[in-house]
């Protein structure tokens, strides 16, 4: 099932639990060095998808396959030629950085010269060197984030499966994080990683989108923001609230989103909705501070696939 390039293959993966089911028959494809993105709401069944891919969850119907081995028949075989980092970061607090390196390296089997060189790679590699007699309790999220990414790459693994890595942690550290996976995937390294930030998602090379379970879209950022037909009006009115309730009334407009101090309001036709627009909050007294038509961002297509998908 797996092709020569791909180092994961999905068809038709579902898991339910009882009468409720969190993957409902997705089917995907990750090609070897990729940053591939899960995308989606809390919820919408990526935690789970990861579980079954490594060997934690057994699927109730369908297959796939990561790095040539089977999900249902090799799980033990799995678990040993990927890293796993957790959005709860699985170390241990009470032990220092470099002693829950230590930990792992024994949980992977790695013969003790080998455990000190890698340790001392990771830590570098993470910019750790200089802390790792540190106590993990004690350092920042951040830092403990990057730790937690070098005990899953202690032992080389060639696929790495991070699960909402950067929940939790400041702007500053999840950009440097980012940077790391960048690395990774340049030096061949195969990276999914679930997210529900659109900054993130991105970064990555493709996504999937996932919704309540089921795949509703997949491809690049760019593809998918191309799937979003309609055109979108950046507008920043001095009276936000009021503004939105008036333009939603507009037949022109198909949807009015807030998005920071500002409006975007999705309409089919542009040029003709940018008049009404005007007409319509100059009629409230709603002072227009500036108005301007904007490419749709991966939130506004999100949005917009995610609608779909529920109609």
């Amino acid at each position: 099932m797996t092709e020569d390039n791909h180092a994961i293959v999905v068809q038709q993966l579902t898991k339910v639990f009882g009468s409720f089911t969190a993957v409902d028959d997705i089917s995907f494809a990750v090609k070897k060095g990729e940053i591939f993105g899960f995308l989606g709401p809390n919820g919408a069944g990526k935690s789970t998808t990861i579980r079954m891919l490594n060997g934690l969850l057994l699927p109730t119907r369908g297959e796939g396959q990561v790095n040539g081995l089977d999900i249902i028949r090799q799980q033990d075989q799995i678990k040993h030629i990927i890293g796993y980092m957790s959005q709860r970061f699985s170390l241990y607090m009470d032990l220092t950085a470099e002693e829950n390196l230590r930990f792992f390296g024994g949980v992977y089997g790695l013969p003790a010269d080998r455990l000190r060189a890698r340790s001392a790679e990771v830590l570098e590699l993470v910019g750790l060197s200089e802390r790792r007699q540190e106590t993990t309790g004690k350092l920042a999220s951040g830092l403990r984030q990057r730790l937690a990414l070098a005990s899953a790459i202690l032992h080389e693994p060639p696929i790495l499966f991070l699960d909402e890595p950067t929940s939790g942690v400041d702007p500053i550290s999840r950009r440097n994080f980012w940077d790391l996976i960048h690395a990774m995937a340049e030096r061949g390294v195969t990276i999914l990683v679930t997210t529900h930030y659109m900054d993130e998602a991105e970064f990555c090379d493709r996504l999937v989108l996932i919704y309540q379970g089921r795949l509703i879209a997949q491809g690049t950022p760019p593809d998918l923001k191309a799937e979003m037909p309609e055109e979108i009006i950046a507008v920043f009115p001095d009276r936000l609230t009021e503004a939105v309730q008036v333009l939603k009334k507009l037949p022109l407009v198909t949807k009015v989103a807030m998005f920071g101090a500002g409006l975007h309001v999705v309409a089919t036709s542009a040029p003709e909705a940018e008049l009404v627009l005007h007409q319509a909050l100059n009629a409230q007294g709603i002072t227009i501070r500036s108005m301007q038509r904007i490419a749709p961002s991966l939130e506004d297509a999100f949005i917009s696939l995610i609608e779909r998908a529920a109609s």
